[in-house]
């Protein structure tokens, strides 16, 4: 069931960015880029505080390992939950749960304690919330604006990530430099006061009509089941996670920023920044692109380009270069982000499209989170600043190897067009 149109906004905006006259989706778009730019800021003083205290790039790694393993262990049964109970619910208990870590970090940063544990432990906790927040808040899109504006609500929603990523580490940057970490923590467990108000304002009473499936295991076997043979999704999740796997470095940065570019907590806020802009500015585009043929290439192609511009930037000591390359980075990742989710929504059926997400969540989330690990542990290995560099250029040639033996496998993602 979507929500009507409320004849709001109207005039060139509506017909540029036609998801937004849907006055529910219009509600949890803009609650969602103050919550997900408070939990970025967040993310950059973790990085920040582990590294201050350890100065390790395994720790660093270590990070990843802590996110990944809640979203493997909860996020199929997270799935199966999203296409049984009420979405929005399952929202407004997510996010408490995850306003309720960043008050933990908050705490335990103010009452002294420096323990790298305390601060792996909490960040387990939001990730397992995440993992049962992501299925319900992805699968829910569909079911807020009809299908003719779905591809429009998914480039919206990625340059409402973007644009977060862009304010959020920006910010982030500037409060740790003034205040420290403890005023970061804060702010992120405001922001997701954001989220439960527009879940609040929301009209829509159900997401589905009625469904058949049981919280059970045989419900979470159909889920992988269903993508398993389904080659499209498949084979875009797969080309998501190791794409991600190998190019992933956002661990590094701290090395980058402090190490290679000296440029310090504000640079490093910046360096996050310069990824999402590029990815902004992709976004933005593709939402006004209208119709896009030959998917399929534009989508290897862009995954390409993304492990290119990884590869070139890891050798960059020049402050400005490394932002141009970030940014090159985040234009091809928002292209191929829009053109998976939109084949995924597509082929999907509402009453598994749950625990569709949630086999993705793995993908997309495990992807990044173990590659961090990976980059952290290669890094720390090789040691020094010169271990960042290495880890950070092999993955991207890596990615680029990869996307040739995807296409080479997949056939019919190499040919697709709607």
């Amino acid at each position: 069931m979507t929500s009507d149109p409320d004849n709001k906004p109207s005039g060139l905006l509506a017909r540029r960015f036609p998801a937004l006259r849907h006055s529910d989706f219009r509600y949890l778009w803009l609650g969602q880029i103050v919550s997900v730019a408070g939990s970025q800021m967040q993310n950059v003083a973790i990085n920040w505080q582990i590294y201050q205290v350890t100065h390790s790039a395994k720790m660093l790694g270590l990070i990843g390992l802590f996110r990944v393993i809640p979203i493997v262990i909860f996020s199929l049964f997270g799935g199966v939950v999203a296409d049984v109970y009420n979405r929005r619910k399952i929202l407004f208990f997510t996010q408490s749960v995850m306003m309720l870590s960043a008050i933990g970090l908050a705490l335990a940063a103010g009452l002294g304690n420096t323990s790298t544990w305390v601060v792996l432990i909490l960040t387990a906790v939001t990730a397992a919330a995440g993992a049962f927040d992501g299925p319900a808040r992805q699968s829910l899109i569909p079911n807020l604006v009809p299908p003719e504006d779905l591809t429009n609500a998914i480039s919206l929603n990625t340059m409402m990530f973007q644009a977060s990523m862009i304010l959020g580490p920006a910010l982030s940057g500037l409060v740790i430099d003034a205040y420290g970490v403890i005023a970061v923590y804060w702010i992120n467990a405001a922001t997701f006061l954001a989220v439960i108000g527009a879940l609040m304002l929301m009209r829509m009473r159900e997401h589905r009509e009625t469904t058949t499936t049981k919280v059970d295991f045989a419900s979470l076997v159909e889920g992988l089941r269903f993508v398993r043979h389904s080659p499209m999704i498949l084979s875009t999740m797969l080309l998501d996670f190791f794409a991600t796997f190998f190019s992933s470095a956002t661990a590094l940065l701290p090395i980058f920023a402090q190490d290679i570019l000296h440029v310090g907590a504000r640079g490093l806020g910046i360096l996050y920044a310069a990824e999402s802009v590029g990815s902004l500015a992709a976004g933005f585009g593709m939402s006004l692109f209208g119709e896009i043929r030959r998917k399929g290439r534009l989508l290897l192609g862009s995954v390409a380009a993304y492990g290119a511009a990884t590869a070139i930037y890891a050798f960059s000591h020049n402050f400005l270069l490394s932002l141009l390359l970030l940014g090159l980075v985040g234009i091809g990742d928002s292209i191929s982000t829009v053109l998976r989710v939109t084949i995924r929504q597509r082929e999907t059926p509402d009453y598994i499209r749950g625990r569709m997400t949630a086999v993705n969540m793995i993908f997309f989330m495990g992807g990044p989170q173990l590659g961090n690990l990976e980059a952290g542990l290669l890094a720390g290995w090789i040691g020094g600043a010169t271990g960042a560099i290495v880890s950070v250029a092999t993955g991207g040639v890596a990615t680029i190897i990869f996307v040739a033996l995807t296409a080479w496998l997949y056939p019919q993602l190499r040919r697709y067009n709607d």
